[in-house]
């Protein structure tokens, strides 16, 4: 039960912000659960989540302005795989938490470039997320410091990163598949969370105009920095 609410949780992020859910999810549920099995969950989930969220703003979508980036993530996502697949738990948790406290004290300082021209910028952060989302399920950081610096409209920016998802997600799962990753256990555990999985990002969505968004970023990166602390320290 504890992990349907944290799934429920990360997929309001998810509805709300149009990202976040591994950030959110992995705070917590390896305290819960294998993280490697919630990184395979928390894949599978992603794939149709922004799917959901990209069908009101899909018109609004620039493919060109996304291909760089997947790009960089399809070199990206076998080195991640593979330290999923061959790191011991410990080091993976350690990972997670210092991938969360690296995100929180970049959110915190600001440390954002106004404007990143060229191509080769885009693949970078496709490759770092492709790196990031197969390891350690959280390939949200790199896409979204670059999107921020690329003068976008909101709903580009919602339907440009949820196109990129749909497919960086995808090649993740068709890794881990590769891998051994998807197994009994994962499917059980997808099919039990589902329900909560879908209220959250179905509340999400409803809420996004109702929810004033600076003081919710700031409650989530707090609890995110005190569970990536967490993670450090207990491995």
């Amino acid at each position: 039960m504890a992990a349907a609410v944290v799934i429920a949780v990360a997929s309001f992020v998810l509805g709300l912000a149009g990202f976040g859910i591994g950030l959110v999810a992995m705070a917590l549920l390896p305290f819960l659960m294998s993280p490697v099995t919630a990184i395979v969950v928390l894949t599978m989930y992603t794939i149709v989540l922004v799917l959901v969220i990209l069908a009101p703003v899909w018109r609004h979508l620039e493919p060109s302005r996304v291909l760089d980036m997947l790009a960089g993530s399809l070199v990206g996502t076998p080195l991640g795989v593979w330290a999923l697949s061959t790191f011991p738990v410990s080091t993976l948790k350690r990972l997670i938490g210092a991938t969360l406290v690296l995100v929180v004290l970049l959110e915190w300082a600001q440390l954002r470039p106004k404007q990143l021209v060229g191509r080769a910028w885009g693949v970078g952060a496709g490759l770092l997320a492709g790196v990031a989302g197969g390891a350690v399920g959280a390939p949200a950081p790199p896409v979204i410091l670059y999107a921020t610096t690329q003068g976008w409209s909101p709903r580009t920016f919602k339907a440009n990163l949820q196109a990129f998802f749909f497919v960086n997600q995808a090649v993740i799962l068709a890794g881990y598949w590769w891998a051994g990753l998807v197994n009994a256990e994962v499917w059980r555990l997808a099919a039990s969370f589902a329900l909560p999985a879908a209220v959250g990002a179905v509340l999400g969505m409803l809420c996004f105009n109702h929810v004033d968004q600076h003081r919710f970023r700031r409650i989530v990166f707090g609890l995110l920095l005190v569970s990536g602390l967490a993670l450090l320290a207990r491995g």
